[in-house]
């Protein structure tokens, strides 16, 4: 256990009422969270809560070497982060009480608070996972020049994690301005953080990465400023990223609750001598300060204030329980296929999109394992290095930090392109994609959008084994908040990745390498294929056939074969599978009266039963649940062997 600090030395002394002001910054934390431990034991606060009393002095000394347009990310402990960035005490406590009126409205809480306004980009349940959230922010930073910051808060946990790990080798390899800066708060949950004989210090892992590193007091407000303001400074000059390490202490438990039965005693009165806040003020008192008194009244009588105004809040409307899930879908008409363009591959089809989002969009960058230098190991990015430098950019082999920067990215206003070079792979990063991407815009009440495009493939048939070949689109398509694409033709191809750019939510387009040297019909620079239409392929009266990807080629091969055979099948290409297209399955079935799947096809009539597939149309229409399978089968009794995908 740490019961010694090397301070920093040689630091700028503050300027004349910033002391003051950073213990104003403190105590209101302080008085926060001691407010928030009543609070909680009255009730009054649902969930899990996680207090950062003891740690005030790093988050305050941090935020206020920060200007307006810098970034930070936080941890599940992240009350203190967020209130020393800015966030107002009244939301604050709002979120926490679940009410409408709170910064994320109430469907963060204490655990998820967020206000992008302010360049929070989120406290964090999972752990770590905001650390290639920062380096995204930080890289937006960078493309943009603008001179902005990004600092990622982490527990001193979170270095074993793989996000952490990742995310500083991305942020090493391409030197973006963050600040990686870990409270070793000398516990990770339940465990202390001291490994007798261990030699795994930040230290030495900070030179493994190839990153600056600095080691300061946590408890110390005026050392965490000073060495702050030297780091920033450092960054906005052109520097490298950092990782620091704030020598603290978690006084409370890892949530209110905890029994706190593996402390030392003799460790504890150590460090609540060292008290951050009772540290400041004394020096204040010792250098005169008459009005400490006043200021701590002043500050009661706001955490007072802020209790009872968010008390009296109003809690969320029920009826808006599914609103931010996706952002509103843009009025985007699919333009018509020229008769006379020359017919073109997918593989270029998709070169020719990125070419053309990066031609007319600043905001967009490619990024991605070997997408620069190797041109994509199918050979779709080849050339795009050498006209759009500095915005096609390759990566470690770092699949959650490829994610997260593009999420924090995007959050910061850029539209990123990331590339998973197989779909298999995306079990790596996937709780970037499910936890972050995909929540992000829920759990802040629709106050940030995630503009994420992930490209990726899959393709059975090339002796690839089960960990190059697998197809996750049911898997993607069940995740609320993410689009999942999955063209079958050359123009589909372009025009859904050129929409999907465009989107303001999170999308992957899922391509199937065995279609990628196949050729369609040509298209026009300006061609888009709106998210979420799907496509008849062939019209037909007896039988609904619905496909998406390379099965729509096969089942128009199907469908050919049934009409010798006397059966007139519609196919229907979905295009994008999530989300999915019902008033054209539903419009086709109430047509066809059947839907294939596996089951077998009989000649008109059949076992058939008239109305059907109209009657299901109607309820959906009608605003029933007719959007399911499941609910279909409610409706039509008779449904379950006549619902299928072909």
């Amino acid at each position: 256990m740490t019961t010694s600090i090397a301070p920093s030395g040689g630091q700028p002394a503050l300027a004349a009422g910033e002391l003051l002001e950073l213990y104003r910054r403190m105590l209101r934390i302080r008085l926060f969270e001691d407010r928030a431990a009543v609070l909680y034991q009255d009730g009054r606060i649902p969930g899990f809560v996680h207090l950062s009393v003891g740690q005030e002095a790093v988050p305050v000394g941090t935020c206020f070497a920060l200007e307006p347009g810098d970034v930070i990310t936080s941890t599940h402990r992240g009350h203190g982060h967020v209130l020393a960035q800015g966030l107002d005490v009244r939301a604050a406590f709002a979120e926490l009480f679940g009410k409408a009126a709170g910064s994320c409205r109430g469907r963060g809480g204490s655990m998820h608070i967020a206000d992008p306004a302010l360049g929070i980009f989120g406290a964090n349940g999972i752990v770590g996972a905001g650390v290639p959230i920062a380096v995204g922010a930080a890289t937006a930073a960078q493309l943009r020049g603008d001179g902005r910051v990004a600092v990622a808060f982490f527990g001193d946990g979170a270095v074993s994690t793989g996000a952490f790990h990742e995310a500083a080798t991305l942020a090493a390899a391409w030197r973006v301005p963050v600040v990686l800066l870990c409270e070793n708060n000398q516990f990770s949950e339940f465990t202390t953080t001291a490994v007798p004989g261990a030699r795994s210090t930040l230290e030495y892992r900070a030179r493994g990465y190839g990153l600056d590193f600095a080691r300061l007091d946590g408890n110390d407000v005026e050392d965490v400023t000073a060495v702050l303001r030297a780091i920033v400074g450092q960054l906005r000059a052109g520097g490298g990223p950092v990782l620091v390490e704030a020598v603290t202490f978690r006084v409370r438990g890892h949530y209110e609750g905890d029994q706190q039965r593996y402390r030392d005693p003799e460790v504890d009165r150590f460090w609540l001598a060292r008290d951050p806040v009772a540290l400041t003020r004394a020096k204040l008192a010792a250098a005169g300060e008459t009005g400490l008194d006043r200021l701590d009244d002043q500050v009661r009588a706001e955490i007072d204030d802020a209790v009872r105004w968010a008390s009296a809040q109003p809690e969320p409307d029920p009826a808006e329980l599914f609103d931010h899930v996706s952002p509103p879908s843009a009025a985007v008409k699919e333009t018509p296929l020229p008769t006379a363009a020359e017919p073109i591959r997918m593989s270029r089809a998709i070169s020719a999109a990125l070419r053309h989002e990066l031609a007319a969009d600043p905001r967009v960058f490619l990024a991605g394992i070997d997408v620069g230098g190797g041109g994509n190991v199918f050979g779709l990015t080849r050339g795009l290095l050498a006209d759009f430098p500095g915005r096609v950019r390759d990566t470690p082999i770092a699949e959650t930090a490829i994610v997260g920067m593009g999420i924090g990215a995007a959050m910061a206003g850029m539209r990123p392109v990331v590339e998973i070079m197989y779909s298999d792979f995306i079990a790596v990063c996937f709780d970037q994609i499910v936890n972050q991407a995909a929540k992000l815009r829920y759990m802040t009440g629709g106050k940030v959008s995630v503009p994420l495009t992930i490209r990726t493939q899959f393709g059975a048939g090339r002796s690839s084994g089960a960990q190059h070949s697998q197809s996750l689109e049911a898997m993607l398509a069940h995740v609320p908040g993410l689009a999942v694409v999955m063209p079958s033709t050359p123009a589909d191809a372009y025009g859904l990745l050129r929409a999907a750019i465009a989107y303001d939510g999170p999308v992957v387009v899922i391509e199937h390498r065995l279609l990628y040297e196949r050729s369609g019909p040509g298209f026009d620079p300006g061609h888009i294929v709106p998210l979420g239409q799907a496509a008849v392929l062939r019209p037909g009266a007896d039988v609904t056939i619905v496909s998406w990807s390379r099965m729509a080629r096969d089942s128009l091969a199907v469908a050919q074969r049934l009409a010798a055979d006397g059966i007139d099948a519609e196919v229907i290409d979905l295009r994008t599978v999530a989300p999915l297209d019902w008033e054209a399955v539903l419009t086709s079935f109430a047509k066809t009266n059947r839907a294939g799947g596996g089951h077998r096809l009989r000649r008109r009539g059949g076992n058939r039963r008239p109305g059907d597939g109209r009657r299901l149309l109607e309820h959906r229409r009608a605003g029933g649940a007719g959007r399911r399978a499941a609910d279909a089968r409610a409706v039509l009794p008779g449904a379950r062997g006549r619902l299928g995908a072909g």
